[in-house]
């Protein structure tokens, strides 16, 4: 099918991701066919409550989820999208993904909603780092193992990954920042959300007050589908080539 508009077309984009994005990467989506949650139990091993109870286990969950992301590669779609920001005027990347993937195809400007599997934290002193390594190894707060002896029992402060669990509330300079992108943008493009996830599904709502386009790129329809001026029923390759031809080759 022919695609509705060009990427060309327009001066503000947004591209707005879920899990669809990644899947031809081979990174396991959540609720589709295959979804992760299939097989694993979030209350175990996927929020604060799990992690407060046993820590080695959820730890166990994530180096074992940082493993099969790591052997994945970004596909084609991610690579159009960094090229769009390399050549036209503003290009945001609002991502409910937590792979990473958008960064390692070369975009620099992505607001990740639901954190990153390769980020890390301390939520008792506030420490943050990066560690791109699979699986994480030392377990421990760097910055608390001196204070460990101290802690109640002598228990240790354990790092955790720099993602919104189940529970958790999404960062707030997060949201803002892509609520502005949204509501300057002119054109949005939602690729592989499922729209059920609040309050992300919701962030679509923005662009449609602002008076942007928006295009969905979703195999099925969503729930959120008849916000949308076109829908196009392909992978997130296949519309992403369609709407950017005519794209300048990037450098």
């Amino acid at each position: 099918m022919p695609s509705p508009i060009r990427v060309t077309d327009f001066s503000r984009i947004v591209f707005f991701t879920g899990a669809g994005m990644s899947a031809e990467s081979g990174v396991p989506t959540y609720r589709g066919k295959g979804g992760i949650w299939k097989e694993y139990d979030f209350e175990s091993c996927a929020c604060q409550e799990a992690f407060e109870r046993d820590p080695d286990h959820v730890w166990e969950f994530h180096n074992y989820r940082r493993g099969l992301v790591r052997k994945c590669e970004p596909n084609e779609g991610h690579r159009l999208i960094a090229r769009c920001e390399q050549v036209l005027p503003s290009v945001t990347v609002v991502t409910q993904n937590i792979d990473g993937l958008h960064q390692r195809a070369g975009s620099k400007r992505v607001h990740e909603l639901h954190g990153s599997l390769w980020k890390l934290r301390c939520d008792r002193c506030g420490w943050r780092d990066e560690d791109f390594s699979a699986p994480v190894d030392d377990l421990l707060c760097p910055a608390c193992k001196a204070l460990a002896a101290t802690t109640p029992r002598g228990t240790p402060v354990y790092k955790r990954p720099g993602i919104v669990w189940f529970g958790d509330s999404l960062s707030g300079s997060v949201v803002q920042a892509s609520c502005q992108a949204l509501d300057a943008s002119d054109l949005m493009i939602s690729i592989g959300t499922s729209a059920v996830v609040f309050p992300a599904a919701q962030l679509p709502v923005v662009a449609k007050r602002a008076g942007a386009t928006l295009v969905e790129i979703n195999p099925e329809d969503t729930p959120m589908s008849e916000l949308y001026d076109h829908c196009m029923r392909s992978t997130a390759t296949e519309a992403l080539t369609e709407l950017c031809q005519g794209l300048p080759s990037g450098s």
